[in-house]
């Protein structure tokens, strides 16, 4: 029986890889989205929509009247700012027969607002790294003091944002004529002197400032069923470009996947989950943040065996999954590299 999905966010880095994911089940139809007109999934692939921002009120009414026109049967939303109001009006797309690939608002919601989802963790008794809410300098100023500066490195980064916006790392020992002659102009440290100047500049956004974590960091994409973790791919992050991973290895460590486990299950975290740690000194995993969506390097799991957007969608529709296609071989390595779409 043929599938017919509705993919957004089709202008996303990962959207090309989570499209090749999709179309390597031959029962797969697909539309995909966007709100940019000049989004490069459509030169990709040629059944395209134009969608209004998430944040517009004819959003929902648009990706219900494109749902009951090409007889939609899976929303799959890659794009953060869509996950709230998909959730919010479900039923609305389910009674033209639609359904769609998203946790519960409220576990969306928490996920969504970093602070709030170390607190929530933190009362339940999972760990998390030492952290503050701040929302002034004087917080900030008190935070780095907690947090050993200037002794010690820390990180900050707005509460509600994705794709590493806001993120930096507080550090009095870097070379910033290094920085500026020997990198590339994306860099995530800033001196805390930098720091200050530019939070006293203007108003900013609520701040999740934390400690520094030194160690290893990984990105796990999982497989959640309404709060109880299906599958878990610690994909170790060997290197990154502006936050993207582009290299490395899927590690088989049950401690993070025991770990990742706890949080979707104390959140109530629901289809394909991104959730990205990084080791302390002593070598403990600890969260970063939890991504309530499909993540744009998921299509690296291909490489091991498993391809887990279309797993999610199996899943949702309650197809059979074969046990093989849950049995990843650990210890796959993988590189991302650029390439070109033609168009006139």
């Amino acid at each position: 029986m043929t599938t017919h999905i509705l993919m957004t966010g089709a202008g996303a880095p990962g959207a090309a890889g989570i499209i090749r994911c999709l179309l390597l089940d031959p029962l797969v139809k697909l539309t995909i989205a966007d709100a940019r007109p000049d989004a490069v999934g459509q030169y990709i692939y040629p059944d395209f929509e134009l969608l209004p921002p998430a944040e517009r009120g004819d959003f929902i009414p648009e990706i219900t009247r494109i749902c009951r026109e090409k007889l939609i049967g899976l929303v799959m939303p890659l794009v953060t700012r869509e996950l709230l109001p998909l959730a919010q009006n479900r039923e609305l797309l389910e009674s033209a027969g639609t359904r769609v690939m998203v946790s519960p608002a409220e576990a969306i919601a928490l996920a969504n607002n970093k602070t709030a989802c170390c607190e929530f963790l933190q009362s339940k008794g999972i760990p998390v790294p030492k952290f503050f809410r701040v929302r002034t300098t004087e917080e900030f100023i008190h935070a780095a003091f907690e947090l050993g500066h200037p002794q010690r490195s820390f990180t900050f980064k707005p509460s509600a944002s994705n794709g590493s916006r806001g993120f930096r790392i507080v550090s009095d020992s870097i070379d910033e004529s290094e920085q500026l002659f020997g990198q590339k102009p994306y860099n995530t440290y800033i001196t805390y002197a930098h720091t200050l100047k530019i939070l006293s500049s203007k108003p900013f956004p609520e701040l999740l400032v934390s400690e520094y974590l030194p160690g290893d960091e990984y990105s796990v994409d999982c497989l959640a069923d309404h709060g109880v973790m299906k599958l878990a791919l610690p994909r170790l992050r060997s290197r990154m470009v502006n936050g993207i991973s582009v290299q490395g290895m899927f590690v088989k460590d049950e401690a993070i996947i025991e770990y990742c486990g706890d949080i979707i299950r104390a959140l109530g975290l629901h289809g394909n989950i991104g959730i990205q740690v990084k080791r302390t000194e002593k070598g403990e995993a600890l969260l970063l943040e939890v991504n309530p969506r499909v993540q744009g390097t998921i299509v690296a799991g291909l490489g091991a065996g498993v391809n887990l957007p279309l797993l999610a969608v199996k899943q949702e529709l309650g197809i059979q999954i074969q046990p093989s296609e849950m049995e990843p071989a650990w210890g796959t390595q993988f590189a991302r590299h650029w390439t070109e779409v033609f168009y006139r």
